[in-house]
């Protein structure tokens, strides 16, 4: 394993630091002592385990504007993009504390008399819930708070220890992430961060962890399955997209293209649910594009500490790479490129904002994940053509339907195997909804309540004696 990580800024190619990484022998001492301090912070009130989670979340608040700048130094993210990533983060966190109560509560649902002698004895049925333990958070860079965030605040207010391993692409946000909740008041132990790439996750999923919850592509999510399924334990996978949108003939068109242009190059396309195609219908099409096209102009790209900068540099080097291959493919088999469509010369990991027309379903950039500043635009003729062009695809993140009769929109979303349905909005997420995928985009869900209890096991009690025992006795 090697002994070293190099932190390089993206938008300047400079070094930023070299850091030690976790080998097999150091990820074994940080999961002995997430082991063993688990019980205790499970055994704790809820009111204590809730108590740092809000310090937290005060901190984060304080220190935006430092932590801002070392998330934008170490992944290129626009200073602005990092501060609104930072600052909702705190909203998701009041969901999740607003509401653990209710997940962690039992839940009797049945009693009645037993059938047999003694008659006076009751017998009560009860649902508890217990945290999993220990749980491995193998997280990623371009939504370290988000991402992070959604798995290891509801995983430490049920009682459970984490394993935080951030990505290698932002080791240093992640680190921070760490002082700051211990800071915060929760135990080292019961909060770990683990650093490296992926040696050290092996060595993490060696571990005999509880759960693992991993966001990143579908080539890592796989093999974290494979290492992950003779354990038997509890496997989540937040993995990538190709996320179509449609522009239905009746769509308003300003709105749709200034929508589907923020979701496509926002944070430079880097999000697993940022639009990766687009269908237009024919009647307004040309109007569209030219809508695109003008929204796009008004994108600036520079330098990401500027608080005008909307594009920065791609945050992964062998990225450019993908994208230009993608571009090239497209123009071999007879796409426009509209504009874009190389690295920008200058300093640093950049690359045009690009829109091809002219696609089609050959193209890897109508079939690929392309996670960056590259997007494809598609004339069709009718809604089926649209909607069977939007199935083809083993991802099932997100989808997007722009138009103005809901009745249409929600009947072509319902025919889409996606986790999330968007009419006349794209790339949003919501606390209060389940973040899933299906097919190639992954397996359980995060936010929501069925974000919370992902991290508990239930527990059936049948209790049978005289009188009734009040729900808050089990758990």
């Amino acid at each position: 394993m090697a002994n070293l990580l190099s932190i390089i800024n993206p938008a300047t190619e400079a070094l930023i630091q070299d850091m030690s990484v976790d080998d097999g022998a150091a990820v074994a001492q940080k999961y002995n002592r997430a082991r063993q301090a688990q019980p205790e912070w499970a055994a704790l009130p809820l009111a204590d385990r809730i108590s740092p989670i809000l310090r937290f979340r005060d901190l984060l608040t304080e220190r935006v504007d430092t932590l801002a700048a070392l998330l934008t130094a170490e992944t290129g993210k626009p200073i602005t993009q990092a501060r609104h990533e930072i600052l909702a983060l705190p909203d998701r966190i009041d969901f999740f504390v607003e509401n653990v109560a209710r997940v962690l509560a039992p839940e009797r649902v049945y009693c009645a008399p037993a059938q047999a002698p003694p008659a006076q004895e009751t017998l009560e049925e009860v649902i508890g819930y217990e945290p999993l333990g220990v749980v491995a958070n193998i997280s990623a860079w371009n939504y370290p708070y988000f991402v992070g965030g959604n798995v290891f605040v509801p995983a430490l207010l049920t009682g459970n220890a984490v394993l935080y391993k951030p990505s290698e692409v932002a080791t240093l946000t992640g680190l921070a992430i760490a002082d700051l909740l211990h800071e915060a008041g929760v135990p080292k132990p019961v909060f770990t961060p683990v650093v490296g790439a992926g040696l050290t996750g092996a060595a993490l999923l060696e571990q005999p962890i509880d759960g693992v919850f991993f966001t990143g592509s579908y080539a890592t999510g796989q093999k974290i399955a494979v290492a992950a399924a003779p354990k038997l334990i509890r496997t989540q996978l937040e993995l990538g997209g190709k996320d179509p949108a449609y522009v239905c003939a009746d769509a308003n068109v300003a709105v749709a293209a200034a929508g589907l242009a923020d979701g496509a190059f926002y944070n430079n396309g880097q999000s697993c649910c940022a639009v990766e195609r687009i269908y237009v219908h024919t009647d307004v099409y040309e109007q569209f594009l030219d809508a695109f096209m003008a929204t796009l102009q008004g994108f600036q790209l520079g330098d990401p500490t500027d608080a005008i900068t909307y594009l920065g540099p791609v945050s992964r080097k062998p990225q450019l790479d993908v994208l230009r291959n993608q571009v090239a493919d497209a123009l071999a088999k007879e796409a426009t490129l509209r504009c874009g469509g190389q690295r920008v010369d200058r300093p640093g990991w950049y690359f045009a904002p690009t829109v091809l027309t002219e696609v089609n379903h050959t193209m890897t950039v109508m079939q690929q994940e392309t996670f960056g500043p590259v997007i494809g635009i598609q004339r069709v003729a009718s809604d089926q053509e649209a909607l069977a062009l939007m199935q083809d695809t083993p991802y099932g993140l997100t989808a997007t339907v722009y138009g103005t009769n809901r009745d249409r929109a929600i009947n072509i979303l319902r025919q889409l195997k996606t986790g999330t349905a968007y009419w006349n909005c794209c790339d949003r997420v919501s606390p209060r909804l389940p973040w899933s995928g299906r097919g190639h985009s992954g397996l359980g869900a995060t936010l929501s309540l069925a974000g919370i209890r992902t991290f508990l096991h239930p527990r059936a009690w049948h209790l049978r004696g005289g009188g009734v025992m009040g729900g808050g006795e089990v758990g």
